[in-house]
């Protein structure tokens, strides 16, 4: 007992929240389901005991019809204490002779209640089979009360309150936890930008004093590159800062940022990996923020060459796809994925590394889709030839806008 309380505390329910949204969905289907079937059980005892009422109710006429006098204690007891059961009394020639609890409009003609009659007698036809009153040569119809009426749908519309509500509820919990999330983000991010700078300051002091030093001539290439790290954590630094802040998003060459990735990761990786840029024209420009864009394909195209285990090739093709977009496919030849992953690999936590944390394709998810206003997605993957990622941007000012303020991308 204790392990399996220890096993439902320690249940990573983010991981699991597909599995937790059934759940509550079956829970939730069990107790509308046990709901109903308890009132359709009270609205059958209900309705016989309304046809109960009514069969008094026709006993008591039949024997009025012979017992004179005990006509006044009959219609007044029993006849007249039928408050909900609406009933039409016809003669042989089906013509109505009496009424009880029939819902006439307010200030309705006799032509209206002759109408209104009409319409409720074939009604209570279609519901029920009438009552004979043998001696008088009557009939007598009725349906089922407004209560009763109202009794048989009440779970139903309970169930849909329900339902609503916890449409609701999950929605502004839903809502709650993403504004939590983006602070957490924030806070982070801007933090980890602000520890960095103190280090960072003080390395491009220590190779601006090499550089100035005997030492420099002898060991130039190590100071350079070094250098380079530098630069490249200055531009770790900014990223991270801009994503604890509102980037700047602005017009920007696309095949020269595409470029400049691709020459800074060539070095860096396996040499057996073929990195290739496709494009139609250099003059290429979208809407963009340079240094988290080049995060993203840098993510990316590192998640490839582990795919890829080092060996493979991974070509980047620039569409312009219309004067509103451009598209950007990366494509490897990686041992690829099944199609129920495509969405989960965006997930946070979610790697296929043992040492992966699983953060790369969350924060090139809200780089471009929360920054950018544009669309990240696996376009095509199969299992042993390669994956295809596919990324959206807009070429103007007026459509990012839109997207990031209205929430959608009309692509």
């Amino acid at each position: 007992m204790k392990n399996r309380f220890q096993d439902l505390t320690t249940l990573d329910l983010y991981k699991n929240r597909k599995q937790v949204k059934w759940l509550v969905i079956a829970v939730s289907i069990i107790i509308g389901g046990g709901s109903i079937f308890y009132t359709n059980v009270l609205v059958e005892e209900l309705r016989e005991r309304e046809r109960r009422q009514i069969e008094l109710l026709s006993s008591a006429l039949e024997y009025a019809a012979t017992n004179v006098e005990n006509l006044t204690f009959i219609n007044q007891e029993i006849i007249q204490q039928n408050y909900s059961i609406p009933i039409i009394m016809v003669d042989a020639a089906g013509e109505p002779i009496e009424f009880r609890n029939i819902p006439f409009k307010a200030k309705a003609t006799s032509a209206d209640s002759a109408k209104t009659l009409e319409l409720e007698l074939v009604e209570m036809q279609a519901e029920y089979e009438p009552i004979l009153l043998q001696e008088a040569d009557i009939l007598v119809y009725y349906r089922n009360s407004e209560l009763l009426t109202n009794l048989k749908y009440y779970p139903y519309v309970q169930l849909a309150v329900i339902l609503l509500f916890g449409v609701l509820a999950y929605t502004l919990f839903n809502q709650s936890k993403i504004s939590e999330q983006n602070r957490v983000w924030a806070g982070l991010t801007k933090e980890t930008a602000h520890q960095l700078g103190t280090p960072i300051a003080s390395l491009m002091a220590w190779i601006d004093y090499l550089r100035n030093s005997p030492v420099w001539e002898e060991n130039k290439e190590i100071i350079t590159e070094m250098d380079k790290d530098v630069v490249k954590l200055r531009m770790v630094t900014e990223r991270f800062s801009s994503i604890g802040s509102k980037p700047v998003i602005q017009p920007g060459n696309l095949y020269y940022s595409l470029e400049e990735t691709v020459n800074y990761l060539r070095p860096r990786i396996s040499t057996k990996v073929d990195l290739t840029i496709n494009s139609d024209t250099r003059d290429l420009e979208a809407m963009m923020n340079k240094p988290l864009f080049e995060w993203v394909v840098e993510n990316i195209c590192k998640n490839a060459v582990d795919a890829m285990k080092g060996k493979g090739s991974i070509t980047i093709d620039v569409i312009q796809d219309s004067e509103k977009f451009v598209i950007i496919d990366i494509t490897d030849t990686g041992k690829g994925m099944d199609k129920k992953m495509y969405k989960k690999v965006f997930n946070p936590g979610f790697s296929t590394r043992q040492r992966g944390w699983g953060l790369g394709l969350t924060l090139a998810k809200r780089i471009i889709e929360g920054y950018h206003g544009g669309k990240i997605f696996v376009k095509h993957s199969e299992v042993g030839v390669g994956t295809t990622f596919r990324i959206v941007l807009h070429c103007s000012a007026e459509g990012a806008s839109q997207f990031i303020t209205e929430g959608i991308l009309e692509y």
